[in-house]
């Protein structure tokens, strides 16, 4: 091999490298999204949680009586706007949305073991009062919820867009790097699954550019039998679920019933 070949070659280990550490040092900015303020949240309509390292800040509806609903968004969501829908739709429920880390005012910054804390704690904080809760997570916030729901008495979980894994979608998108050694916040949905005992509903968009279908049909697989329930919203991506007659329909025929 010539000395321009092998310096060449030399060239792009190191160029590769390099990315690989790029891509460790700074993935979790590839991952989490964050969103200011919200002009939806007023101070109202927001509870802090205080964390030992950080002021969590949720918004809130408050509403008397045992049943509450919490709710994790995507990795770039302002939760905050589901506020008025979520009241409309659910009119029995209190609502608790999640502003992560570094989101929404919240102080510190997101990781996957910061939020699973949070989520614990916000909790057993409204568990006090309303021992009827129901866990939502849409997109990331699927994981979330699927996590809380194996370590707390859930009455009803609703995942919207999930995933099986983290490390799946990060394969999918980065396919050229080891990133299933790099991934720090790994969400592995499937592992917490296999531990849900509660009625649990799976929404699916048709066309969904982000999350492929075979990552949620395994995530369906982890569940014990006769738990979980898949549907499809027709016409749907990832980012316009939300938008379809469905997607509060079918949560309805959940928590309403």
């Amino acid at each position: 091999m010539s000395r321009i070949l092998m310096s060449l070659v030399a060239l792009i280990i190191t160029l590769y490298v390099l990315l690989c550490v790029a891509l460790f040092v700074f993935q979790r900015s590839l991952i989490y999204f964050p969103q200011p303020d919200s002009a939806v949240a007023t101070a109202d309509s927001r509870l802090k949680l205080a964390m030992p390292d950080a002021d969590v800040w949720v918004t809130v509806r408050e509403h008397a009586g045992p049943k509450a609903l919490i709710y994790f968004g995507g990795n770039a969501e302002d939760v905050s706007r589901n506020l008025p829908a979520f009241s409309d739709a659910f009119p029995e429920y209190a609502v608790y949305l999640l502003n992560y880390r570094g989101f929404g005012g919240s102080g510190g910054a997101p990781s996957e073991e910061a939020i699973a804390e949070d989520a614990l704690a916000l909790f057993d904080q409204v568990y006090a009062s309303h021992p009827q809760i129901a866990v939502i997570g849409r997109s990331l916030g699927s994981g979330v919820a699927v996590r809380l729901a194996s370590q707390r008495p859930a009455t009803q979980l609703i995942l919207v867009t999930p995933y099986n894994s983290l490390a799946e979608i990060a394969v999918r998108q980065y396919p050229w790097f080891p990133v299933k050694w790099l991934l720090k916040d790994r969400f592995e949905s499937g592992r917490y699954a296999a531990h849900i005992q509660v009625p649990t509903l799976l929404l699916a968009a048709s066309d969904d550019e982000v999350i492929p279908r075979a990552s949620t049909q395994r995530l369906l697989e982890h569940f014990p039998n006769g738990v979980a329930t898949l549907r499809v919203v027709p016409d749907a991506g990832h980012n316009s679920i939300s938008e379809r007659v469905q997607y509060l329909q079918w949560m309805g025929d959940v928590l309403n019933r």
